[in-house]
This record gives C-alpha cells, structure tokens and sequence, in this order.
C-alpha cells in the first residue's frame, strides 16, 4: 500500500510597483466552482478592513481613522506576501482534504489605484477523487462472531458488502470521514478491553485503483493491542478546610462490587464532608475486574461531577504517573475529589423593562449537600418595582393621567437531587440517563399587569431532568401544581362596563352586562395541574448564539388532578367543575379546566461572515381544550408582544386576532403562530469591554382564541370572531414589526436594545404606526 501525496502547485504573480503601504481594499476568489466564496475566506488571513454590516469596501472604521490621522478608528489592512503565501497553501489544503488532490492554487496582486490592492486567488479545481472500497486488516474477533461484522457495516463509509472486511463505498474522497471512521474504530476497541489503543494504533492507506480513474482504496491497518480489565478503584474526598486528612475509610471487596476477591474499592474521605460512602461508590459505574470500558470511565467522571456539590481536583489511570501503565494487566483509577462550600448566600440588583423601566433585589441562600448524598437546597426570595408612564396605561384607560408603580414579589424554595427519584429510579445510570436530576419547587408570587393582577400564585413542581447527550436534553413535569388568584384591574373593567354597559333585572337591581359577567369568570381563583414533557436538542453556545441550532418541543395534558379529585373525593360520583377553597381558607371554589397543549419552537444560526450572524425562529403553538372544559386556564394561555416576542407590541398587548385593547374581551388565546430573523454584525469590537454588535431584526404573529373558547352574547353572537382562528383570515391578522438594534456583547453576558417600528400595526393598517417602541432584554431575543 502506498500514500498518495498530490502535488500541489502554487504559483505567485506579484506587480514590481507593489511597496509595503499598499492597502488591501479586495480579495476575490475565481475558478472555485465546488467551493463557496464564504467558505474560502474563512480560510485566509489576508483581510480588508471590516467592512459594516458585510457592505463590500464600506469600511468607516478605516475611514475614520484616515480623517483623524491614526489617532481613532481602525489601521489599514497592509499586504504582507509571506501571508498571501501561506492563504495558497491553506486553500491547497482544504481542497486536498475534501478530495481535490490535482488542485493548482495562484495568486495575483494588482494594484488598481495608489497604494490600494487587489489580492485574486485563481483555483484550479482538478476533478473531485472519490472512495471506491474500503477494507479492515488487524481487526480482532469477539466471542459473538457476529459484533465484529455489526460494527464495520454500520459505518459511515461502508455501503455494499464484498466480504467480510471489505465494502464499497463510492463517495466522494474526504479527510475528515477518514478521521471520523479512525476515531469511530479506537472508540469500539477501548470500549471493548482495548486499552491501549492509540491514533497511531489505526492506519488509514491509501491507495491509486488501478481500474478507475480518480478513484482510491482506503485500508484500515488495525494494531489492537491485548485486552485489559479495570483494575483496583480509589475514591477520596476532602472538605474545604486544610490540612487534608482522611480519617474516615471504607473498603468494598467481591460480589456485588468487584468481580471476584482479587479486586478492592477504596473509599476516604474527611469528616468535614458530611457525605456518605454510599454516595461515592454508587457514581461508580464499573466494576473492578471486569473488561476495561473507557466510556464507562469518562462516564464515572461525569457522574461525580454531575453531582454539583464537590469538584474533581484529579482523576487519572496511574497513581503516579498521567499515562497508565500498560504493562500490567489491569488498569486501576483514581478519583481524588473536594467538596464546595455548604452554606452560601448571594444577591443579586437587575434593572428591567416589561410596560416601564423598573429595578429589582434578589437573595438566594444554597444549602450544598444538605443530608449528606449530595442533595441541594436553594431558598430565594425577589422583589421588583416598575415604572409605568400614563402613555402606557393610556391604552388600557383613555382617561388615565398619572403614572404607577407595579409590584411584584417572589418567594421559592428548590430542592434537587443528582438521581431519578420513584418513578424512574430505575432508569439511573442506564445508557442515556447517566445525568438525571429529580428536582422538587414549591413557590409563592404576586405581581401587578397591565389588565389584571396576580393577587397569589401557589405553585409546586416535580420534575425530572436528564442531558442524554451534550445536545439532547429531557424534562418531565411529572406533577405541577398552580394555585392562582387573580383579579382584573379597575381600568380594565370600566373599559369593559362601557363597552358592554349593564342589564337591569326584573327587580330594578342594576348588574353587570352577561358579556362582563362572562369574562370575569377568567379572574375567579382557577386551580390547575400539568404533566408536561419536553424535549430540547442544541448545539449553540447559548449566550453567544452565533452558529448551530437551537429546538424544544413540549406536550402538555393539564387538569387531570383537580378532575380526579373533584369526581372520586370532593364529590363522589358528581361532576361539579370545580374544588372548594384549600384548607378552607376562603367562600371562593377553585374553578379548573382540562386541556391538551403542544408547542414548538425551532432556531437556526448561520455566520454570514467573520463578524456576522444571520438568526431565525420558528414558533407554533396550539391548546385545546376538553371533556366539560371550554376554556384554558389564564396562566396556561399563550400571549404575545415583548421584547423577547413580537417587539412592536409590550407584554399581553398584541392580539387575540385583530380585537385591539381598547374592545379586548378575553386575554390570551389558545393557538400561537410567530416567525422572527435577525442580522448581526460586528461594528466595535473591545470597546468597554465588550464587542458591539448592529442588529437588523424582523418579528411576525399573533395569537388567536381556539374553537372550543365559545363566548357569546344574549343574542347568540359570537363576540370573539376577529379573535378567532380562520385559516381563510388568519394571514391578514399577522401582526409585523422591524426595526434596528445594538448588542454588547461581554464574554458571560449580552445586552440588548431594540428600536421597534410596527409594519403592520392591526389597528391602523400597514406602514401608518411611525411611532417607535424601545426595548431592552439581557441575552439575545432568540
């Protein structure tokens, strides 16, 4: 077998006149055919200046700093030919690597005004190798004869079958599959008692087919090594607190811990660690003695980290030494480990905008380790206060002239431990469930809106959440339960009572309009449960958010507890509706309803350059009602508008439908639809520490009632019909908003200013709203 090295040419056409002031102003690429112009730049280091927004020549940095003769703005980008030399080889190479192995890289560099350059890449492609076989030497056999040929037909490169260690392929010629399927055969083997296996332990030959033109054959030459087991394992644990002095020792030797007598677990720790032996030996996910399984040892790594109250100062294969000894039989593991701080307090000052600009205070207090097995305690409590102008309530209440002050509290208490609990604690450690928190809240809230208030929120929660793998997430709300009281504010009712007026019985006695009467029902104390799973998969940085993507996807059955409840225990065998005051603590019964919802919500991020980021999401959602139930409960409905949402429009003031706040009837709605992108780029960078991003954002929804919301007048008229969904109507009630942004953007943290303008306002038609509406937010709108 012989290693094909191509010849790469690279030839270089510089203009005698070129001195070492000239400013590179261009680069072009030609004759890339195969591979596109952003591709090829991301490669060479030759550059112009930054151009804004990717404006071609539109530097006004550079500019700048010409007008202020170098004392602001950004040097010129000068030529340097050793950098232009080493950009050839670097596209020669990336060429080579995706099959072009006849690739032929130049240059030119043409100076088409004074001291202003023009640096032209000419690519001569060559014809695109490809893959004809590929065959597996040295691979050893297993006790089931059939795991070995399982493993190499489920490769990436194999197709049909020839033999048993020889397929075709027939694909493109790619470097990186190569090294793919080299790491993909070092993992089976060190998970399969190959220990020892290394890169240089798998060999990729290539080779010419002699019977094809521009075709290779690949041989994988294989040096397994001998099979090894996990020898003896050590665990210590330290407090915070010097010297270190481990006092406290167990030690677990035979079945069940190892495999036979031979092997041992060592397990030392420090009294001021409060943590049981137990916890330590059952993050262990292999046994001494059996054959060596690297990913269970990486895997063991993560349990102890996962465990959140300890950090690992060392883990290793040898005592003494960062390699292990490969000479013995047995490969050993050591895990040396130190405990976090027990008590902790922290504070926290935001500032935020929802109607108005307002400020808040937080306390969190952590207990780490409470009873010993890693179990963590956080009890926190938040206050907020915010300014609201007359402006913004104007459009609730016309004849509002001062402004307010919302308030809103918090009270919570989260307790969560590193394992599934019942149900599922027989899922822990399985394949895939490795990191699995079960996680108890109990929380108490109130808060003022613009159209109604949060009088108490009682809420509990118990959920289960695991990362099966670093993109791919679960969360199961197995039961989560919310006490709400809510009541409508005064303006908002008396926009209501002139809007429906009243009704006069046959008494005299004046009441409210059948229509208000109707939509108060919505802020009577409601009690609703939840059991909800959701599914997250991302491969974004999640602050940065500038590449890859990000999606949820949730299902929700509600109000099947208090149903429970109501017909076995409250009332036997009676349908009420609703559930008498807890702890009879009030008059009011607890209304409840029962319902399905699902959502989704999908995110991409493409980089338009080296300082750009072009973002867009997608979102549905949908809620339905059933049984006796006609509507959602207010706290489970989906609002639109918000600097995170729809940005022309403030919190719950966009929709349902085209109804504008001035007639609005029922808050919320039961479908959601929206679409948002924006462009991002670069225009300061490292100014007050941070880099300082342009922002050009577009957002597009609404929300709409479902056709289970029935509500009509005592004329049988259907109140909520602009409200509604109608798939013959529904486009032409997408509200449209767009407008400019800054971000600044720190290494842990983004902020965000937005400058909205609504395109389609629904109320006024398309392009008459010129007013602007401000937002900020901390991290990105999506």
């Amino acid at each position: 077998m012989d290693f094909i090295y191509p010849e790469v040419i690279y030839a270089q056409t510089v203009q005698e006149n070129a001195n070492t002031e000239d400013v590179v102003r261009r680069i072009r690429f030609s004759g890339n055919e195969n591979i596109k112009d952003r591709s090829l730049t991301t490669l060479v280091r030759t550059r112009t200046n930054r151009e804004f927004l990717g404006i071609p020549r539109f530097t006004p940095w550079y500019f700048i700093w010409k007008t202020s003769n170098g004392r602001f703005g950004e040097e010129p980008a000068y030529l340097n030919r050793g950098t232009v030399g080493n950009d050839m080889e670097r596209i020669a190479l990336y060429y080579e690597s995706l099959g072009y192995l006849d690739v032929n890289v130049d240059t030119t560099i043409v100076e088409y005004r004074t001291d202003k350059i023009e640096v032209s890449f000419i690519i001569e492609e060559g014809p695109a190798y490809q893959i004809g076989t590929v065959s597996y030497s040295g691979m050893p056999d297993f006790s089931d004869p059939q795991r070995k040929f399982n493993f190499l037909a489920d490769g990436a490169l194999t197709r049909g079958r020839l033999n048993d260690t020889t397929f075709t392929v027939n694909r493109q010629y790619s470097s990186q599959a190569l090294s793919t399927e080299q790491q993909r055969i070092i993992t089976f083997l060190k998970n399969n008692g190959y220990a020892s296996v290394q890169r240089d332990s798998v060999i990729a030959l290539v080779k010419d087919d002699t019977t094809k033109s521009n075709t290779l054959d690949i041989r994988y030459q294989i040096y397994p090594g001998k099979t090894y087991t996990f020898g003896d394992v050590r665990v210590r644990l330290s407090d915070t607190e010097p010297p270190v002095n481990y006092t406290q020792k167990d030690t677990l030797s035979g079945p069940p811990h190892t495999v036979d007598s031979t092997q041992t677990v060592f397990l030392e720790k420090e009294p001021g660690t409060q943590s049981a032996f137990r916890l330590l030996y059952d993050q262990i996910l292999f046994k001494p003695g059996q054959i060596y399984n690297h990913s269970l040892y990486l895997e063991t790594v993560n349990e102890f980290q996962n465990l959140g109250m300890l950090y690992i100062q060392r883990f290793s294969q040898n005592e003494n030494q960062a390699q292990p000894d490969f000479t013995r039989d047995e490969i050993p593991a050591y895990f040396d480990l130190q405990t976090l701080t027990k008590h902790s307090i922290s504070t926290e000052l935001f500032g935020m905008k929802r109607y108005g600009y307002g400020t808040g205070f937080g306390v969190d207090y952590n207990n780490n380790n409470v009873f010993g097995n890693a179990e963590n305690l956080t009890i926190g409590a938040n206050a907020s206060f915010e300014f609201v102008s007359p402006t913004v309530l104007e459009e609730i209440d016309t004849t509002a002239t001062q402004s307010s002050v919302f308030r809103s509290y918090e009270l919570r208490a989260d307790y969560s431990v590193p394992r599934l609990n019942f149900p599922f604690a027989a899922l822990d450690n399985r394949p895939g469930f490795t990191s699995g928190i079960t996680r108890y809240l109990l929380s108490y809230s109130r808060s003022d809106q613009l159209l109604f208030d949060i009088n108490s929120d009682v809420g509990f929660n118990m959920r289960y959440e695991v990362n099966h793998t670093s993109n791919y997430s679960s969360f199961l709300d197995l039961i989560e339960l919310d006490l709400v009281d809510t009541s409508p504010s005064d303006s908002y009712i008396r926009n209501l009572r002139n809007e429906f007026g009243t009704d006069t019985l046959q008494d005299g006695t004046i009441v409210d309009a059948f229509e208000l009467q109707r939509i108060l029902e919505d802020f009577n104390p409601q009690v609703s449960s939840i059991v909800r799973y959701t599914f997250r998969s991302q491969n974004t940085d999640i602050i940065k958010r500038n590449r890859g993507y990000f999606s949820e996807y949730s299902v929700s059955v509600g109000g099947n507890i208090p149903y429970l409840i109501d017909r076995y225990v409250t009332t036997p065998n009676t349908l009420e509706g609703n559930l008498p005051s807890l702890f009879k603590l009030s008059d009011n019964s607890l209304s409840y309803s029962r319902f399905i919802k699902l959502s989704a919500d999908y995110r991409r991020y493409y980089p338009i350059s080296n300082t750009g980021v072009f973002a867009w999401r997608l979102y549905g959602g949908f809620a339905q009602p059933y049984g006796n139930s006609t509507s959602i409960p207010l706290n489970r409905r989906f609002f639109a508008g918000g600097s995170n949402d729809i940005r022309g429009w403030a919190p719950f003031q966009l929709g349902p439908g085209d109804i504008s706040t001035d007639n609005l009837n029922i808050p919320g709605g039961e479908i959601k639809l929206a679409a948002f992108a924006e462009v991002r780029h670069t225009f300061i960078r490292d100014f007050l520490g941070a880099n300082w991003y342009a922002a050009l954002f577009a957002d597009a929804g609404n929300i709409w009632y479902g056709p289970r919301n029935d509500f009509r007048d005592e004329n049988n008229q259907d109140r909520l019909e602009q409200g509604r969904f109608r798939f013959d109507n529904f486009y032409n009630q997408i509200a449209v908003s767009s407008g400019p942004g800054i971000r600044l953007d720190w290494e842990y943290v983004v902020v965000r200013f937005d400058f909205a303008y609504r395109l389609h306002d629904l109320q006024v038609g398309w392009l008459n709203n010129k007013q602007v509406y401000f937002n900020f937010g901390i991290g990105h709108s999506f």
